[in-house]
């Protein structure tokens, strides 16, 4: 009962704030990225001032940590780190599981990269990508102990890449997981050229 009132709170503070919801926002190619900021897997609060004016950005949504697709995104993302890195890219995944989750799902897989926690879907309103709400656990076994990962919020599979100015380069809404990382470092060797 408590998770319930909980959920219901988050959503009708996101109804009241206007945050709610991919409807009424939409980032799209040329838009200026809007500073964001989350705690991420180390514990430790990210910032994307940081990275905006210095590299390209590569954002991406994922639905949840240690599942099928995402750890497949999450993988090749990992596999293609010096690639994205000679062409000046700071990669994040944001999902809605809690910092422990990230921690885990980062260590499991030996990922390279930052994973942000949203964990009430703001960031992910602010890009326009849909959000479900509702808890949702899954089980996972690593290194012999079993962890129930739990979230309040789900996000849609989508990626953003911006410039070093913080423009959008290159959108998708219908992300292969797998496939994800090689158009994304092809997007950006096109605007090295």
């Amino acid at each position: 009962m408590k998770t319930h009132i909980k959920i219901y709170l988050i959503a009708f503070s996101l109804f009241v704030t206007g945050s709610i919801q991919a409807q009424n926002i939409s980032l799209n190619i040329g838009d200026i990225v809007k500073p964001f900021s989350a705690k991420a897997d180390n514990g430790e609060v990210w910032e994307s001032k940081n990275a905006i004016g210095k590299k390209n950005l590569v954002v991406y949504f994922y639905p949840a940590a240690m599942t099928g697709g995402c750890t497949k995104q999450a993988c090749a993302y990992r596999d293609t780190k010096d690639e994205l890195s000679s062409l000046n890219a700071e990669v994040v995944g944001i999902s809605g599981d809690a910092v422990e989750n990230l921690k885990l799902f980062k260590t499991a897989h030996a990922l390279n990269f930052t994973l942000l926690s949203d964990p009430e879907g703001l960031i992910a309103s602010q890009f326009g990508v849909p959000v479900s709400f509702g808890e949702k656990s899954i089980e996972r076994e690593v290194d012999g102990i079993t962890h129930i990962l739990s979230r309040d919020v789900t996000t849609a599979r989508w990626t953003f890449v911006f410039d070093k100015e913080g423009k959008l380069i290159y959108k998708s809404t219908s992300v292969d997981a797998a496939e994800d990382s090689k158009l994304v470092v092809d997007v950006l060797k096109k605007l090295s050229d």
